[in-house]
């Protein structure tokens, strides 16, 4: 067997551990639903998982290795990615209130495919989560067994942990933004919510990586 029953649930809950703490891909699911309800749930959760397939991707193709190692290139990474939440969550906060009150008929402000793209851009864009993989994952890969197979299977694993935490997320965000349908409660969620963005940008500024 290459990959033994109790490394892969050790592997599973330690990753779940890791999704439920809430980082800027989260915070971004969080403050879409909380504007748009129920219409981001698809847009965002499928974002999600391109972008973690991208990062999982580029690390095992070697850009992890290479962001641990040049820091400059990390620190672009890191910049462009704040930078892109910080607008992100000015946009949410500007968002006029009479966009906010959904129905089949009213045209979103943000369509899904621009949600999709954010979702993906913010989640691929973000450094940890490449380095994060090569950092992680060693340390449940047995050298004595097929290393692609292993990395398959654990980066799956963690693919579709992601995928449902991002949707569990963004279920409950949406189901507290049905019940809030008032324009002033609607205008207090939009700037919650791109004050969510807007302040993870900025903390990944300031924090040493």
């Amino acid at each position: 067997m290459v990959i033994d029953f109790q490394t892969w649930i050790t592997f599973a809950i330690a990753s779940e551990f890791i999704l439920l703490i809430p980082g800027p891909t989260i915070l971004l699911v969080v403050a879409y639903s909380l504007s748009h309800g129920k219409t981001a749930t698809f847009p965002l959760v499928t974002g999600v998982g391109l972008g973690d397939f991208t990062a999982m991707v580029f690390s095992f193709t070697g850009l992890g290795l290479l962001l641990n190692q040049a820091s400059e290139l990390f620190t672009l990474f890191k910049w462009v990615g704040a930078l892109y939440l910080i607008y992100l969550g000015i946009q949410l906060w500007r968002m006029p209130v009479e966009s906010t009150d959904w129905s089949d008929d009213t045209p979103m402000s943000q369509s899904p495919s621009r949600m999709l793209w954010h979702a993906w851009i913010t989640t691929a864009l973000n450094p940890k989560s490449i380095v994060f993989f090569l950092a992680f994952l060693p340390q449940f890969i047995n050298p004595e067994s097929d290393f692609l197979i292993q990395v398959s299977v654990l980066g799956t694993t963690f693919w579709v942990l992601a995928v449902i935490n991002a949707l569990g997320y963004a279920w409950l965000a949406s189901r507290l933004s049905q019940k809030l349908r008032n324009p002033i409660f609607k205008q207090g969620l939009n700037r919650v919510g791109g004050s969510l963005l807007a302040g993870a940008g900025g903390l990944s500024l300031i924090t040493k990586s």
